[in-house]
């Protein structure tokens, strides 16, 4: 009689670096799948309710936490853990990683759950933590996810990329019955189709703040996912990957949902608000206004064309006006698809 395998162990203790509203559904998540989780915050305001009341008032009002939660200011008791969930804003995350780099164990699981493409570098957050945080075991969470949606316990599936082991053990660890991990090693696939899609994600929210229609949409996710697709496999990602929650399933979500962020600021440019007032302090964060150039230089170093990335880039600079994004697009060459 053939033996069964082992299901994989989960690690028994968490840590999560950053809470926000996507570190707390995380943590929260953990929790629900047994693990012990140190969520680590910035404010003190946060912390303090974290412990005192054992909610996040100020990233996720409304959703309770279980004492398996436990808030701190202490990033080096946070890193105190068996694998660690690291959740800044994507161009934070380089500093996020140098200060975590100086307390983490060597060795230890470090999941980038950030989406977004370094401006400057062009790097993708698997090459940044691997200049960051190279002494530790690398990994990255992405997919078709939003924070409400995890924290509620409505059914959500992501992707997990790390070495297999590794993988395995970190979907023990986050895996229950409303969260579903998938495993891969494609750390290039992840990495990019996380970031891409909300590039993507304010071009369809434009179209829709237009009045462009249906059509419109469905026809500029699927060049857009084209165009994801090219350079994901110039760079060394594997199109099934592309095809699956990371990269075509987070695309989905992000550039049809209104409670998208990015999708939410293409609609505000595309009903005829400034760029200026968007991008204000205090507004919310559309990580694809940072991301669209970046997405483009990494590109041309690769001799990729995008041209629904570099319209978004030339439009969020203000170097192309709006009214003559669409008729670029549509003026091009006419070549089999």
């Amino acid at each position: 009689m053939a033996k069964t395998a082992s299901a994989p162990a989960s690690y028994g203790t968490i840590g999560v670096i950053g809470a926000g509203a996507w570190g707390t559904a995380l943590a929260l998540t953990a929790a629900r799948a047994g693990c012990t989780v140190r969520l680590w915050a910035r404010e003190p305001e946060v912390v303090d309710a974290l412990v005192r009341d054992h909610q996040n008032p100020v990233f996720l009002p409304g959703v309770p936490l279980p004492a398996a939660v436990v808030g701190t200011g202490d990033l080096a008791a946070a890193a105190d853990a068996e694998a660690l969930l690291v959740v800044p804003p994507a161009q934070h995350l380089r500093a996020t990683l140098n200060t975590l780099a100086r307390v983490a164990k060597p060795g230890t699981p470090l999941v980038v759950c950030a989406k977004g493409i370094e401006q400057g570098s062009g790097k993708l957050v698997y090459e940044i933590l691997a200049e960051a945080a190279g002494a530790c075991e690398p990994a990255i969470l992405s997919g078709p996810s939003f924070a409400h949606d995890a924290a509620r316990g409505l059914p959500t599936a992501v992707t997990i990329a790390a070495r297999g082991d590794i993988a395995g053990r970190l979907q023990a660890s986050l895996s229950h019955a409303a969260f579903r991990p998938y495993a891969t090693d494609d750390l290039v696939g992840v990495a990019l189709g996380g970031a891409a899609k909300n590039v993507y994600a304010i071009a369809c929210g434009i179209v829709d703040g237009l009045g462009l229609g249906e059509s419109a949409r469905a026809a500029l996710i699927a060049r857009s996912f084209a165009e994801l697709t090219r350079l994901g496999v110039s760079l060394g990602a594997r199109a099934e990957t592309l095809m699956g929650l990371s990269g075509l399933g987070d695309l989905v979500l992000t550039a049809t949902s209104p409670n998208s962020r990015n999708f939410h600021f293409g609609h505000d440019v595309g009903c005829g608000r400034s760029l200026a007032t968007l991008r204000q302090p205090g507004q919310p964060l559309a990580e694809g206004v940072e991301t669209a150039p970046a997405l483009v230089t990494r590109a041309r170093a690769e001799n990729i064309e995008l041209p629904v990335a570099e319209t978004m880039a030339s439009v969020l600079d203000g170097t192309l006006p709006l009214d003559q994004s669409i008729a670029r697009l549509m003026s091009r060459p006419l070549k089999p698809e």
